[in-house]
């Protein structure tokens, strides 16, 4: 059963309609099957009298062809309306330009069809392909965007029928109380189902269905695979393929930046930068920069040849951990469910944690600094928050020492808010530092 899940982005949505009243349109961007098309049209049943729903991935001829002149726009109103068997109201119908990419006229379109004023316009655009479908037009500045990422925690948590988890999760936060080591353990265990599921709406939709993991890595190797395959369209080399099915074992070698020569050989500055562009703009990868001097402006002081690199979603993350077996046994999903598996799961929780972070509206960035003349300390994340910056340590087990925060507040005394050792066990304070449980990493 095809479900449509309650999405955090349709107030957004909403906010553009009732603020700007049809002076700009909106680009709703993602990578692909993050749910873009379906909260768009429920936005437009349930906001609009009427609308027209254009999928430029099976849009006809005669519909694409429309775009390229647009001399008459009562003409276009009129053939879509016939094409689409629609009547549009002005002021109350909305247009969806889905999948715009596809049709790059149509984008351009947008400047005088907003100028026009009759009716609203929602773009959604998977934007892997934009760069080769945009050098022959202009971009409309009459268009305002939006970031849509898989389902957050709490998306995840209505999904499975309960809204009361993050709620309360937030009340413990905001009191600074702890709820004893049983309940902690339950809401990992809730948590690490998360992880495994992961946010894309396929998968989450698998799961309610059949309640089986092996099912939901299916469904997940299905998503990466369709992914896989716009790759090679942008990059016939299969270096950007490479890159991203690597970022597991990047990840788990510790390394303090992602080694991308390890992969894929030499390439030129360019190539190496094109290539990073196009991983980050396919909205499949979350990059991770190096801080350079770890201030509230942290995006003028990031070193783009220094990273990490995430995977968006932390399901597909897993799936991806064990793509070298045919599926993904229920064993390994019910062992990692339980913490039981013989691994160390921190780089797990580490892709779970940028993605958070993302999710709440943060941008990523770390910090390294020398510890002696081997190692370094690190920090995982940097918050920016008013003048100062919040450093988080992640931990996957102990918490005793947390030695780089530590050294780092030394370090950036003046420049330090509050700081956060982010682990699997109780909302604790040690001094100085909170020790938060992974499951509250949204409320930063």
């Amino acid at each position: 059963m095809e479900r449509v899940f309650q999405r955090k982005i349709y107030q957004q949505l909403l906010d553009w309609k009732n603020t700007k009243n049809g002076r700009t349109a909106i680009l709703v961007e993602g990578a692909r099957r993050v749910g873009k098309s379906t909260i768009v049209e429920l936005f437009a049943k349930q906001e609009y009298e009427s609308y027209i729903l254009i999928d430029f991935n099976r849009a006809s001829k005669e519909v694409v062809a429309l775009w390229d002149d647009l001399t008459d726009l009562d003409d276009i109103f009129l053939k879509l309306q016939q094409n689409y068997r629609v009547v549009l109201h002005p002021r109350k119908s909305v247009i969806i330009f889905d999948e715009v990419q596809k049709c790059p006229r149509a984008r351009q379109a947008i400047k005088y069809l907003v100028q026009d004023g009759r009716y609203d316009y929602i773009e959604t655009g998977s934007l892997i392909s934009i760069k080769k479908n945009t050098k022959d037009i202009t971009i409309p500045s009459e268009e305002n965007r939006i970031s849509m990422h898989p389902m957050d925690y709490e998306e995840f948590r209505w999904a499975l029928g309960d809204t009361a988890t993050v709620p309360l999760i937030k009340q413990q936060f905001e009191a600074g109380m702890s709820l004893g080591d049983g309940i902690t353990r339950k809401k990992m265990r809730e948590l690490r189902l998360y992880m495994l599921v992961g946010g894309m709406p396929q998968a989450v939709n698998t799961y309610l269905d059949t309640n089986n993991l092996s099912l939901v890595d299916q469904t997940k190797r299905e998503i990466i695979e369709l992914y896989l395959d716009d790759f090679q369209k942008i990059d016939t080399t299969g270096n950007a393929e490479r890159l991203f099915k690597n970022i597991p074992a990047q990840l788990s070698s510790n390394e303090s930046r992602f080694q991308p020569y390890s992969v894929i050989g030499r390439q030129t500055a360019s190539k190496m930068a094109e290539l990073l562009q196009d991983l980050e703009q396919s909205k499949t990868t979350l990059i991770s920069y190096h801080c350079t001097d770890p201030n509230v402006g942290m995006s003028l002081n990031k070193d783009i040849s220094r990273y990490k690199m995430f995977v968006a979603d932390t399901g597909l993350f897993v799936t991806l951990c064990f793509w070298d077996k045919a599926f993904t046994e229920n064993v390994i999903y019910n062992k990692l469910l339980s913490d039981k598996l013989e691994a160390n799961l921190g780089y797990v929780y580490e892709n779970l944690i940028a993605q958070m972070l993302t999710a709440a509206g943060n941008e990523l960035f770390y910090y390294t600094f020398p510890k002696d003349d081997r190692h370094n300390y690190e920090i995982d994340f940097l918050l920016s928050r008013g003048k100062k910056v919040y450093p988080i340590e992640v931990k996957s087990s102990g918490y005793k020492s947390h030695k780089s925060l530590d050294e780092f507040c030394k370090k950036f005394s003046s420049r330090v808010g509050k700081r956060f050792l982010i682990y699997t066990k109780d909302l604790r304070k040690d001094g100085e530092t909170t020790l938060l449980p992974i499951y509250m990493t949204g409320l930063l």
